[in-house]
């Protein structure tokens, strides 16, 4: 299969319709927050993109592929990577999102990735060359970093880590400098406390709960909240802790639960959170737990070996990530639901993509393809994969002119929505 195979994305005349795949998931979702992932969509053709991973793993699984597979992300879009602490406590860049994760055709990451690039400087209003740019340098860095990582050991491979602090030094303009320094403090500053400060307050008997902010933060009244329900997911959550972890979850108690939305695709699976208390309200440890469904990617590249979808989205991550959670786990709740569990926030922090101009937002998707390409190395042939890629351009300049097609078709779903919300044909509540 030529790299000339990968370029471009042309519909079908018979394509599937995206809505029908979009309400497919709805069925599945607490019916009252569906029409809050639809606000959230609607928003932009980014946005949509966001929300639509079913749809895409859809278009590019009907396209030719080179068959060979890494454990993918299943969601590789811009903003699924980001800042977060080690145990160690140190702040990497990484991959930060593995709901769909998968082992798939490596192509497939890069293409959603590739795509996102695109869609989200459009959204920006660069010009369809500012477009190019910015996912040929994203490209450009996967294809040389594989390149380099294929003349390493396994073991360099396996600790090969972006450290967010290297990146400041890229910055060549000081005032982006220092913009990005103050982001590093304040993912620093995005821990358990800091969460308390936001999530929490002290009722008037002395218990620390979770403040209720509808409809995105709120306690929900059903048998998740009963002390003896709380006890079981408990104990078989933390039955996949490893021993060391289950000493430290240990001197936590349980204090408080809520559901909160998060996300854009993930909006109406069942997500919560869950306050632990250590030695006193000073010591907070704050869980989410997010419903696990089959990966996207499942109809096309095969199932998981993992029957439960929250070990599969956990056995994923530390495949991927240089370092994870210590509270990385899963349960099946009483209504069958799986889930897995992982601190809510860990020093964790994102980019602003919308407020980058064309020159810094290259930089990003060319720091994205390159860690991109450490996670596929984790799991994949290095030496397979960089003699696919080659020296050359052709494999950037494929994922491009890709990139500039699947564009154009996401803002045509995007108006589709649009035109169904107008229509009534699709209920959404905007600005949550």
């Amino acid at each position: 299969m030529p790299r000339s195979s990968l370029a471009g994305f042309t519909a079908p005349a018979r394509r599937f319709n995206p809505l029908t795949v979009l309400s497919h998931q709805d069925r599945v979702r607490i019916p009252e927050l569906v029409p809050i992932r639809y606000g959230r969509m609607a928003v932009s053709p980014f946005t949509f993109l966001r929300g639509s991973a079913a749809v895409m793993a859809r278009d590019i699984a009907a396209q030719p592929t080179t068959g060979i597979r890494v454990q993918c992300c299943g969601d590789c879009h811009l903003l699924n990577f980001g800042a977060y602490g080690t145990p160690e406590r140190n702040l990497v860049f990484d991959v930060n999102d593995f709901d769909e994760t998968l082992e798939a055709p490596f192509e497939w990451d890069t293409k959603r990735l590739a795509a996102s690039i695109h869609v989200a400087a459009l959204d920006n209003g660069f010009t369809a060359a500012q477009a190019r740019t910015a996912v040929l340098a994203s490209m450009r860095a996967y294809r040389e970093h594989m390149q380099s990582l294929s003349g390493m050991t396994d073991l360099e491979v396996w600790y090969a880590r972006v450290d967010v602090h290297a990146i400041e030094a890229l910055v060549a303009n000081p005032s982006r400098r220092k913009a990005f320094a103050k982001g590093v403090r304040k993912a620093q500053k995005r821990g358990n406390l800091q969460a308390l400060g936001k999530l929490g307050m002290t009722t008037a008997d002395g218990r620390v709960r979770i403040i209720d902010q509808p409809p995105l933060v709120e306690h929900v009244a059903d048998v998740h909240d009963a002390p003896e329900i709380v006890a079981t997911v408990t104990a078989r959550y933390r039955a996949t802790l490893s021993d060391d972890h289950k000493r430290i979850f240990d001197r936590y108690t349980f204090a408080d639960t809520a559901r909160k939305v998060v996300g854009v695709g993930s909006v109406g699976l069942d997500a919560r959170i869950a306050l632990l208390l250590g030695r006193d309200a000073d010591d907070p440890l704050f869980l989410q737990m997010k419903e696990a469904r089959a990966s996207v990617l499942a109809p096309y590249a095969g199932a998981s070996p993992y029957r439960h979808h929250g070990e599969r989205v956990v056995q994923g991550q530390r495949l991927m990530q240089a370092a994870s959670d210590i509270f990385l786990g899963w349960y099946t709740g009483v209504s069958r639901r799986q889930f897995y569990v992982r601190q809510l926030r860990d020093m964790k922090g994102s980019v602003d993509v919308a407020g980058m101009p064309p020159d810094m937002l290259a930089g990003y998707a060319s720091l994205c393809g390159g860690t991109l390409a450490r996670a596929h190395a984790r799991s994949g042939d290095t030496c397979v994969l960089a003699g696919y890629l080659g020296s050359g351009e052709q494999f950037d300049d494929a994922m491009a002119d890709f990139a500039r097609d699947y564009s154009t078709q996401t803002a045509d779903d995007h108006a589709a929505l649009a035109q169904a919300i107008d229509d009534g044909r699709v209920t959404a509540v905007t600005g949550v």
